[in-house]
């Protein structure tokens, strides 16, 4: 459905989003706090390893 399509994506549940090419978390007021893949992101302290431990 999405393949080579770019989609955006609004998700709750870490596991949707788990599989993408490109991550981009937002704090509040839509700022960029991070950005890259989840193995990326999980390597790096921030909010988004935070969530999943």
């Amino acid at each position: 459905l999405t393949k080579d399509k770019t989609s955006l994506i609004v998700a709750h549940r870490l596991s949707t989003i788990k599989e993408v090419d490109r991550i981009i978390v937002l704090g509040k007021g839509g700022a960029i706090l991070q950005e890259g893949n989840h193995k990326k992101l999980i390597k790096t302290e921030g909010y988004y390893k935070s969530m999943h431990f």
